[in-house]
């Protein structure tokens, strides 16, 4: 049990003596931001767009994508005749 109390004491002087012989350069400086405090910042500007009106989406076997305006996606057909599954994009 002395032993823990010269650890201690110890330990408390070590944390003394560093405060004591910190250099002036430790000390608190204008120009750089202390601890625990934060400096103002500007407003961050927030785009927003607007949704595109009328899109639709062709799943092909490439993909799931977004089709162009004047194009509209229809079942597509083996070469007998059976549905495929995927669309095919037509346009005008």
């Amino acid at each position: 049990m002395p032993t823990r109390h010269l650890i201690i004491a110890l330990t408390a002087a070590a944390f003394a003596f560093s405060a004591l012989t910190a250099p002036a350069s430790a000390q608190a400086r204008p120009d750089v931001p202390q601890a625990g405090v934060k400096k103002p910042q500007a407003k961050k500007r927030v785009v927003r767009r607007s949704a595109a009106a009328g899109g639709q989406i062709a799943c092909t076997p490439l993909g799931c994508h977004r089709i162009p305006r004047n194009c509209y996606p229809t079942q597509g057909y083996d070469w007998d005749g059976m549905p495929t599954g995927y669309d095919v994009v037509v346009c005008r």
